[in-house]
């Protein structure tokens, strides 16, 4: 599918999730009973994966304690991805990896809490948010959410999801977070799922990816597209970047997910260097249509999209950046968190 295709496509699942409308299926009826038989299949393949994620929640960068200012606060939403299901250690999650990488990149301390569910869809973002939101003297600086691989293994319908990630970014942007969204990964790339599935499963992915965008930036969070969590990299490095169960991604995978996310989170609060803030020619960045910013961000990982214009030619605009990879740094020796007070 073109970029233009999947633009309409994700304009008019983000207009159905606006207005209230029913669905628009991510995968024709017609295909529905393969599907189905490939599903079963693939299960029978694909581990379990119910062990619980490693609890993560505490200081990190404690040696940062007394400068200016109190910890950072950053909250995790989402599914089995932000929670970190598949590794061991709670400082392989990707919670912890972004907690240690913002303390180092802003000097201070970060203070993390992980809400995520294993297993969750969309529309466990209202319980999520309110749990974040719970204690109104300690809103977080900024929310990372992680959603949308269970939406469409379970057909959610795209309208239904992106409405539930639109009003979760809402909320938390009114009561004063930043809000990054990564949005639905690459789901064709998982090994064991075959044809026609993997075809499917990847288109599915791709246009709940941008639809999720255009809804997140329209409420004034910003996205980065995490194709490279089940994608190429994936795809070309399994047996490295997937977890024992070859669905929920390693230590590996979750160090190349946290790369993606960490600039486009400090860029949030404002931490970035200024001179990577510019839309860079070069490496293909600049202003465009939201839908169109959310279609190519959809097809190339790595790729963040925040709001830029309110209006323009055809709609609001945003700003389409490819944020260069960096490793995501260590601040503590042993960085296993120490407990909040």
């Amino acid at each position: 599918m073109s970029s233009l295709s999947r633009a309409r496509v994700a304009r008019r699942i983000a207009a159905g999730a606006a207005y209230g409308g029913g669905g628009i299926g991510l995968v024709g009826a017609a295909a529905v009973g393969v599907v189905l038989a490939e599903v079963q299949l693939a299960k029978r393949h694909v581990g379990n994966g119910h062990s619980n994620p490693p609890r993560a929640d505490g200081l990190y960068g404690y040696m940062y304690s007394g400068q200016d200012g109190p910890p950072l606060r950053l909250t995790m939403l989402g599914d089995s991805t932000a929670a970190g299901q598949g590794v061991h250690r709670a400082r392989q999650t990707p919670g912890a990896l972004l907690a240690s990488g913002l303390a180092a990149v802003a000097e201070r301390p970060v203070e993390l809490c992980n809400v995520a569910l294993p297993g969750a869809q969309s529309d466990d973002l209202d319980r999520q948010v309110a749990l974040a939101l719970a204690d109104t003297s300690r809103v977080p600086d900024v929310c990372v959410i992680m959603i949308g691989a269970n939406d469409v293994t379970h057909r959610m319908p795209p309208t239904r999801s992106v409405r539930h990630l639109s009003a979760a970014v809402r909320r938390l942007r009114t009561a004063g977070a930043e809000v990054v969204v990564g949005t639905c990964p690459d789901l064709g790339t998982v090994e064991q799922v075959q044809q026609p599935l993997r075809w499917l499963a990847r288109r599915a992915s791709r246009q709940l990816a941008a639809a999720q965008t255009i809804g997140t930036v329209e409420q004034g969070g910003r996205t980065v597209s995490l194709g490279d969590l089940l994608g190429p990299e994936f795809e070309a490095n399994p047996r490295e970047l997937f977890g024992p169960d070859n669905y929920h991604p390693s230590a590996e995978g979750y160090a190349t997910a946290a790369m993606a996310v960490l600039p486009t989170m400090c860029a949030a609060l404002g931490l970035w260097p200024a001179e990577e803030e510019r839309p860079d020619v070069s490496r293909r960045e600049g202003f465009l249509p939201v839908a169109r910013a959310a279609a190519e961000a959809a097809s190339e990982a790595g790729t963040e999209v925040t709001a830029a214009m309110p209006t323009g030619p055809r709609g609001p605009w945003a700003l389409l950046k490819r944020r260069r990879r960096r490793r995501v740094p260590e601040t503590d020796p042993a960085p296993t968190p120490t407990p909040s007070p």
